[in-house]
This record gives C-alpha cells, sequence and structure tokens, in this order.
C-alpha cells in the first residue's frame, strides 16, 4: 500500500494532477479545503472517498483513498485538540491522521497536542497495527529540556507503543539529525527542516520505503515535500 502525507499549502483543488502522478492508495493532506463544501466538481470526484475534520473550511486534514479502499473514522474525543482525524483502514490498521496546531493553547502547542491526544488514546495506536502520519510541526533540535512532551519525550512514547518513524528507521538517521527535509520555511532552501513524518508499528515497518519529495518538483506549490510510504 502507498501512503502519501503531505501539507498542500491550501487550494489542493488546483494541485490534484500533480499530486495524482503518485497513484497512491492513500493520501493524508493538511490545510485542504473540505470537498463536501468545495465548488469544485473536479475535486469533489477526486475526494469521493474522503473523511475530512476542520474548523475552517478552507484549512483542514483530509484522508482521501481510492474508491476500493474502505475509510471508517473512528468517534474518539479529540476536543479540543487539533488536528486529528483516527480511523480504521479496510477494517486491517489504526491510522490517525494528524495536523498538529497551536491550538490557542500557550502551553501545549504543536507535539504538546500530540502528547495530550495520546495521554487520553493510546490504546488506538497500540491496540494492533496502526500508523501514525503528519506533519507535526516539530522536531528534536527543538526539545526544550523540562519539558515531559518533547518531540523526543513522544518519540519514546511512540516507541513503547510499537510505533518507529519509516523515515528514520529506513534512511538510519538519528531524531533531529535529518539529511533529507520536509518543510521549507518562506519556501526558502535555506531554512530547511524535517517536521512530517510516517510512524508505522513494527508490522506495516517490515520491508517498507519512505521517499521525501524533492523541492525542485514541489516548492512552487507548497513550502512542504511530499512524504511517500509504501508498506508490503
Amino acid at each position: 500500500m502507498k501512503i502519501v502525507n503531505w501539507n498542500c499549502n491550501g487550494a489542493l483543488r488546483h494541485k490534484l494532477t500533480k499530486l495524482s502522478t503518485f497513484e497512491a492508495d492513500i493520501y493524508v493532506i493538511q490545510e485542504c479545503e473540505d470537498p463536501h463544501r468545495s465548488k469544485s466538481d473536479q475535486y469533489k470526484e477526486w475526494a469521493a472517498n474522503c473523511v475530512w475534520v476542520g474548523t475552517n473550511k478552507n484549512r483542514g486534514l483530509g484522508v482521501f483513498a481510492k474508491p476500493d479502499v474502505q475509510i471508517d473514522v473512528v468517534p474518539l474525543d479529540c476536543a479540543p485538540l487539533e488536528l486529528f482525524l483516527p480511523c480504521v483502514i479496510n477494517q486491517q490498521f489504526n491510522l490517525l491522521a494528524a495536523w498538529t496546531r497551536e491550538a490557542n493553547s500557550p502551553t501545549f502547542r504543536y507535539i504538546g497536542q500530540l502528547w495530550k491526544f495520546l495521554q487520553r488514546h493510546e490504546s488506538f495506536l497500540s491496540a494492533g497495527p496502526a500508523a501514525l502520519i503528519g506533519d507535526l510541526n516539530s522536531n528534536a533540535c527543538w526539545d526544550v529540556w523540562d519539558r515531559w512532551w518533547n518531540h523526543s519525550d513522544v518519540v519514546r512514547q511512540l516507541r513503547d507503543l510499537g510505533l518507529t518513524s519509516t523515515y528514520h528507521a529506513v534512511s538510519g538517521e538519528a531524531q533531529g539529525k535529518e539529511s533529507r527535509p520536509t518543510f521549507y520555511m518562506n519556501r526558502k532552501l535555506s531554512r530547511p527542516y524535517h517536521i512530517d513524518y510516517a510512524f508505522l508499528s513494527s508490522s506495516l515497518l517490515k520491508g517498507a520505503t519512505c521517499e521525501i519529495g524533492d523541492p525542485a518538483d514541489w516548492l512552487e506549490v507548497s513550502d512542504h515535500m511530499p512524504l511517500v510510504v509504501e508498506t508490503q
């Protein structure tokens, strides 16, 4: 199964042709508009099999899939955390799509939102085969030593739940030492960061591959690069 994670930086309806070249089974997309309220017939057709969540109809979090892929939303209480979309794929594995945000929290922003989600619902990711995929707006290079919800702490908790970052497993690189950025602030090559992830449980991780889009191909349409994972 091929899964693409991408923060599209808005206006996904204008970027479908480029994105569809991946021919992925599942797309986890941040900053996309709600297809159910879109005026674009092309976007509605492309998004016929999808689930979406967001507080702004123009910028939310969506999981889009091929027609033969079953997506079942799991009704977990995620409020007021932003943004998480828990679902089950083909009745085979749990997928937590994520786009961590400030969420009006002066303290628990970004990775803190995921930390809070795990305190409530860690069983969703530990009950069986599972994946956490999304733009986490976080990296170990920004760890704050006296916070127990920093990036490295969350990575350790995910490891205890049996999930490992696919990119780091495949590349052998350490958290915070990534050679391939997923984000260029203000679309500047001089400001690269790795903030998008695909954490997989061991059964999904075995034999998995992970690639990151080239800024020469993608920077013109978004400040984020697609992260492409294939599982056996």
